[in-house]
């Protein structure tokens, strides 16, 4: 690992390169979403290196269906945002985010991969771990949420308890549409884990808003603890009538796209919470600032993805222990869904937990053999 002397903490270090890489990192097991059936995830690994022989990495995984970009789409955009911050200052973030923010043309995961890329070489060269350099973790270990897809209540029942049984308290289920099935989903669960297990259902926007008030009131008797973007992501005066007729506390996700949305949400009284993702946002810098914005309104925050690597993990997880505005039950789990990734030592969450780790910079080194088995040529 590379760090600087005092000396060279005086001088400017530049930015001589950033590379974007795409990687397809086979999935343990197809995983059934109301988006359709996944068996691969596509991600963009950004390498940001400097005139001193400094380096450090970001990643960001889109979803099919969620995110409103590509993977490669991502790939083209940090290319064209190379040029923008050659010989720019490394160490300094907001000003390398005025310059990506008119070349992104609005894309938040390609500023949030060199983003993430930047802070993890600035805090690698000075020996410190990125949450230090966010303030300081207020949580040593960040809890997992653990997912359950639109399976058969039967599989969804047993998936529970295997989750129980690993150490999770929480876990999501997805229910697409308002059917019948997904309310015996949901209720085979609860049968399953009876009061164990604190429990949310996603709809991924698959509701109506006409029909939305009457489906979520048929699950309050399941002990819910949130329901989450059951109608577009659009459609904010919609969350807003939907929450003022259920008795489940409702999580805005989708509609969260950036910080105008958000403040759009806490003027509606749209949400009683809001989940964020470092991707989704443009970067851990801007996520903690909307945390900040949420916390002063009175929501509380979800932090995480579904789908991703080790690095994106990290990222949100140094989020999530920064802040107690964000609740336990962080989604970031990622690499438990992944069957390789491109880091020596992959974050471990078998046990439903991440231990914030104190190493330099995100807390996880790029595995050459891995980056090369998984590149898209």
């Amino acid at each position: 690992m590379t760090t600087l002397s005092a000396d060279a903490m005086l001088a400017v270090v530049r930015i001589t390169a950033i590379e974007p890489i795409l990687v397809d990192v086979p999935l343990r097991a197809p995983v059934h979403s109301v988006h359709g059936i996944a068996a691969v995830q596509r991600s963009v690994l950004v390498r940001v290196a400097t005139d001193g022989g400094l380096e450090g990495w970001g990643n960001v995984d889109p979803t099919p269906g969620y995110s409103p970009v590509s993977a490669d789409d991502v790939h083209v955009t940090v290319g064209r945002l190379a040029p923008v911050l050659a010989g720019a200052d490394a160490f300094n973030i907001h000003a390398a985010l005025a310059r990506m923010d008119p070349a992104a043309g609005g894309m938040s995961e390609a500023t949030a991969a060199v983003e993430m890329a930047l802070l993890d070489l600035k805090a690698r060269a000075l020996g410190l771990p990125v949450h230090s350099l966010l303030g300081g973790r207020v949580k040593d270990v960040v809890t997992l949420n653990a997912w359950i897809g639109t399976v058969a209540p039967a599989q969804a029942a047993r998936e529970a308890m295997a989750w129980y049984e690993r150490g999770f308290r929480t876990a999501k289920i997805k229910v697409a549409g308002a059917t019948d099935a997904g309310i015996e989903r949901v209720a085979a669960v609860r049968e399953a884990v009876g009061e164990r297990m604190a429990l949310r259902v996603d709809f991924n926007e698959s509701l109506t808003v006409d029909e939305a008030p009457a489906f979520i009131r048929r699950l309050e008797p399941y002990g819910l603890r949130l329901v989450e973007q059951p109608i577009s992501r659009a459609d904010i005066a919609g969350l807003a009538r939907i929450r003022g007729a259920i008795g489940i506390p409702l999580m805005a996700d989708e509609s969260v796209s950036d910080a105008g949305a958000l403040v759009e949400i806490i003027r509606r009284n749209a949400a009683d919470l809001v989940k964020l993702k470092v991707m989704k946002q443009g970067g851990l810098l801007r996520t903690l600032a909307l945390v900040a914005c949420a916390g002063a309104a009175g929501l509380r925050v979800v932090v995480g993805h579904g789908f991703g690597l080790t690095l994106s993990t990290l990222a949100e997880a140094a989020v999530a222990a920064v802040s107690d505005t964000v609740i336990d039950g962080c989604e970031a789990v990622g690499p438990l869904k992944m069957a390789g990734d491109v880091v020596v030592d992959p974050v471990a969450l078998e046990a439903g937990v991440i231990r914030v780790p104190d190493t330099p910079g995100l807390g996880a080194s790029i595995d050459p053999d891995a980056l090369k088995r998984y590149r898209v040529r």
